[in-house]
């Protein structure tokens, strides 16, 4: 009864927010073309949920003390009554609510501010920990300093970041540095190397270091990497002595009873994608349990138009705890998420997402997220997006990308990460408090949201 009363509350909600321009927020992506969207914020959450949620007692990790199951000592995934979450190591529910990138990265400027901030990065690291928890986050994401942040108290459950086909690829030779990740030799992935097999292995050996580690949410094993509808086609145009030109051709032989380039159907490229990433994931999948089988397998971090990839959800989910997706170009996330949980059967994490603000001076030039007037919209978007991801009923947790500003003087960085207004902090290190404050306000009560949404 209570979803439905929450339902029609959202209803009305949005249709309120559709008629008052205060509820309305401008945004616009790198097309220039601006626009105002309907944004859901705490103020169309009935205040009741919002009460319970910041009542609900917590454990050290953040999970909620007042629902109790099966203890592991580690992090799992469990649906329960229809919703999925993650179990704490206590057996406690819990959403993983993290930043990405919580570093200092390299920036000349950054680590002056630190020096003259904080005097060191151990006191850097202590205030950051505090300033996270604050804000009613109970974790860390995808390239943070794990060795700093996971020294000094309040404890961050973090996840750790691999790069299995990167790794490789640097080995082999023949991957260039694209905006935002690696590159392959005509998007394909060095899948079908004999090679390939063998350095998984040896590569994940490591990851028995933190096997016991209960802090450890579990395992990214690359970014971004190339699937495409058209795998078999760029497979087929590579050198014909290429390890995976020669497996192409040896599937599409097999399964013709000869090879005929012009006789490839959609089922065959279909097919030959779910042939490539079932490889990837199974060999990548079968390595981090063999050296960690306590942590959760979160994938390789898919992106943009793999979310329009049936086949390869439904391979990932076949290996994969909890499917991560790095989820740009939405403002309200909400049918896409349940389709992509549907066709893996897992639950997902939303590993980067975040809007810029056009009120720091920076050019927001650079990266894939919304840029919208001002820090107070950046925080109704966050609130926004995870009201919707919550709604799902498939999101255990969400990365918001990430703790600090891109530093325009520092060109060592990756191309998409050199002019914009990405952190929760500048470059001098402080914070961005009208974000800030929109945060804490939503993940405080996130757990009684929740439990509206669901009930």
């Amino acid at each position: 009864m209570r979803y439905v009363m929450w339902m029609v509350v959202l209803a009305v909600s949005v249709s309120a927010v559709a008629a008052e321009p205060g509820r309305m927020v401008e945004a616009w992506r790198r097309s220039g073309k601006h626009q105002q969207y309907p944004t859901m914020t705490l103020a169309d959450v009935p205040a009741k949920a919002i009460e319970a949620g910041r009542k609900i007692p917590l454990d050290e990790y953040g999970g909620r003390t007042d629902r109790q199951y099966e203890a592991t000592g580690f992090f799992r995934a469990q649906k329960i009554d229809g919703r999925w979450w993650l179990i704490d190591p206590k057996g406690h529910p819990f959403i993983h609510k993290a930043v990405n990138s919580v570093t200092l990265g390299s920036s000349k400027n950054v680590r002056a501010a630190m020096a003259e901030k904080f005097g060191d990065k151990a006191a850097w690291a202590k205030h950051t920990a505090k300033l996270l928890h604050e804000a009613g986050f109970n974790g860390t994401g995808n390239w943070t300093d794990n060795g700093a942040i996971q020294s000094v108290e309040p404890r961050m459950v973090y996840t750790l970041t691999w790069r299995f086909m990167h790794g490789y690829g640097r080995k082999r030779g023949g991957i260039t540095m694209e905006p935002g990740h690696v590159g392959y030799p005509n998007r394909c992935i060095f899948v079908f190397d004999p090679e390939f097999e063998t350095y998984v292995d040896e590569y994940a050996k490591q990851l028995a270091e933190t096997k016991d580690a209960p802090w450890l949410l579990g395992h990214f094993s690359d970014n971004e990497m190339p699937f495409s509808p058209d795998l078999l086609d760029r497979y087929l145009k590579l050198d014909a002595k290429d390890p995976g030109y020669l497996a192409a051709k040896n599937w599409l032989t097999a399964r013709q009873g000869e090879f005929d380039k012009s006789k490839i159907t959609a089922e065959d490229r279909s097919d030959f994608l779910r042939f490539v990433a079932d490889r990837y994931y199974r060999l990548v999948s079968q390595a981090i349990r063999k050296y960690d089988p306590n942590h959760i397998y979160l994938g390789s971090r898919l992106h943009g138009r793999d979310v329009q990839l049936r086949e390869l959800f439904e391979t990932a989910g076949k290996y994969c705890e909890v499917v991560a997706v790095n989820l740009y170009n939405v403002w309200t996330p909400g049918e896409e998420v349940k389709r992509l949980s549907e066709w893996s059967g897992r639950p997902l994490i939303i590993s980067e997402w975040y809007a810029k603000g056009a009120d720091t001076g920076m050019k927001n030039l650079s990266g894939a997220g919304w840029t919208v007037p001002t820090q107070a919209d950046r925080g109704a978007f966050y609130q926004n997006f995870t009201l919707g991801l919550m709604r799902s009923g498939v999101c255990v947790g969400w990365h918001w990308f990430k703790y600090l500003d891109n530093d325009p003087e520092n060109l060592k960085t990756d191309p998409s990460n050199r002019d914009s207004n990405k952190g929760i902090v500048n470059i001098k290190l402080e914070p961005y408090q009208p974000l800030i404050d929109a945060m804490k306000g939503l993940n405080d009560a996130a757990y009684g949201i929740m439990d509206q949404m669901s009930d």
